[in-house]
């Protein structure tokens, strides 16, 4: 693909998130801040996908949009009443969130500009190539270092807490 094309596409899904991001936590209503999430997410596949990472954006689908996301609309459901609207927070906690977003930023613009990005050698840019599964299963399921066991079985511990949190929840009804 051309490299012009590259470009435009990354903005665009940059600039998608960014937005819907931003509307994610500005919303008044809660189901749609988990709308605007879903869709943020959704975007994020797209940046999976345009380098080449189909698994990635299959799992990033399923899991995440598909499953925490289902979580959290029920969660909505069970603990909100119909038309609850988000309080309005003092002028404190924006003040504080501006400073907080602020440094965020300014750590991913150090981040980006001391990083030397290489793109000659790189053939995933050109979409010639895609890792293999098999490289990926090993370094999900391996116990090695850089490998992801633990933090696996971690996440599945949390989304079993998130789960019975749920079900507590609606029992108190």
């Amino acid at each position: 693909m051309d490299p012009l094309i590259n470009l435009i596409l990354f903005g665009c899904l940059g600039i998608a998130i960014l937005a819907l991001s931003v509307m994610a936590v500005t919303a008044k209503s809660l189901l749609r801040s988990a709308t605007y999430l879903l869709l943020v997410l959704i975007c994020t596949a797209g940046l999976y996908l345009f380098l080449n990472y189909h698994f990635l954006a299959a799992v990033q689908i399923s899991v995440y949009a598909g499953g925490v996301l289902v979580l959290f609309i029920f969660t909505i459901f069970l603990t909100s009443n119909k038309g609850d609207l988000l309080e309005r927070h003092k002028i404190r906690k924006y003040i504080m969130g501006g400073l907080a977003a602020l440094g965020g930023i300014a750590v991913a613009a150090f981040a980006l500009l001391k990083h030397q990005f290489v793109y000659g050698n790189n053939t995933t840019i050109e979409g010639d190539q895609e890792i293999n599964m098999k490289i990926i299963g090993e370094a999900l399921m391996g116990t090695e270092k850089y490998q992801y066991l633990l933090p696996f079985e971690a996440l599945s511990l949390l989304l079993l807490a998130c789960i019975i949190g749920g079900i507590l929840i609606a029992r108190k009804r």
